[in-house]
């Protein structure tokens, strides 16, 4: 595998199936020692652990905790919006996020406010309106702690946009992660001053994805996996540029030295940016890694940008 510095913005590394939990059964001992094991051998150097309600920001805190290389975010995802309001007290909700996030940030551990945003996809997990009021309420932890922001949206544009504008001014910058939508609203969110759009396999599944995958500037892209979820499968149409693969096994057959089947780790990033470079016909892979690389370090590791521009003068003295 080539030396290639890569970083997962979005794994859900909580998730149960790394513990070898599917659909209620135990189907396999815990592996994500092995899982992240593999990410590094990969090329990675970091991944951010998605939090997407309190319980499970807890849990990817105290998972980040245990790795150098691990960082997460904390927040509410639009579909579990509800528990704002069925913790009884909404407002005490939102401080003990509050909390957690300023907790996290002195530990040098939480480094964006979500994942939050809008999903009309799945508007049977929390209404509409639910979600646009307590995704509202996330910008006040962002301006609070001055964190860049981790946005979901699915099949609501119009709304997030407005959103997004409305608080423009209370963020300093933002990835709208596992992007699937238009050209249009591409372009729409491309017009937001430091808002980034995040591809993963859900973004370069049709062949429409890819063209307007091939639209977002290299200076405003990211890269991630959303594991477990959103893999490249065999019917995806950026299928035939992938060039990296592992052995796999059905779940039932769990072996540590291969992937289990259709379940996405963040080791399969390698994938994602294959998919991309080859459909740009990018020339030089190395450059194009690199430059996605400094993006994801100049919104959630600004320190690291610091540290490369030291570096630089220092070779031109």
């Amino acid at each position: 595998m080539a030396p290639l510095k890569l970083i997962d913005i979005g794994a859900n590394l909580t998730d149960g199936m790394f513990a070898g939990w599917y659909h209620g059964k135990q189907c396999h001992s815990p592996d994500l020692v092995h899982v992240l094991q593999r990410a590094w051998d990969a090329g990675l150097t970091r991944i951010i652990v998605t939090g997407g309600s309190l319980k499970e920001s807890k849990e990817a805190l105290s998972l980040a905790d245990s790795d150098g290389r691990l960082f997460c975010t904390v927040g509410v995802h639009p579909t579990r919006c509800t528990e704002f309001e069925k913790s009884g007290d909404s407002e005490k909700h939102l401080q003990e996020l509050l909390q957690l996030t300023t907790y996290g940030v002195a530990r040098g551990k939480v480094v964006a406010v979500g994942e939050c945003g809008l999903d009309y996809d799945r508007l049977q997990f929390c209404p509409a309106d639910t979600q646009r009021r307590y995704f509202e309420r996330q910008f006040e932890i962002a301006e609070i702690t001055k964190l860049p922001m981790f946005f979901h949206m699915r099949s609501a544009a119009p709304d997030f946009l407005e959103i997004v504008k409305r608080n423009q001014h209370r963020f300093t910058a933002g990835v709208v992660h596992s992007f699937t939508g238009t050209s249009e609203e591409r372009d729409q969110l491309l017009a937001i001053p430091n808002l980034y759009i995040g591809i993963n396999g859900c973004s370069l599944k049709t062949a429409e994805n890819l063209e307007v995958m091939a639209g977002i500037p290299v200076e405003r892209m990211m890269i991630e996996t959303d594991s477990p979820y959103c893999d490249i499968k065999n019917t995806h149409a950026g299928i035939k540029h992938v060039k990296t693969t592992w052995p796999s096994k059905k779940k039932e057959k769990h072996d540590i030295h291969s992937l289990v089947k259709s379940r996405n780790e963040p080791c399969q990033i390698r994938q994602v940016l294959e998919v991309i470079a080859a459909y740009r016909k990018e020339q030089d892979v190395g450059g194009f890694a690199r430059a996605i690389y400094e993006n994801t370090c100049r919104i959630f590791f600004p320190h690291d940008i610091d540290t490369m521009a030291d570096v630089v003068l220092s070779a031109n003295n």
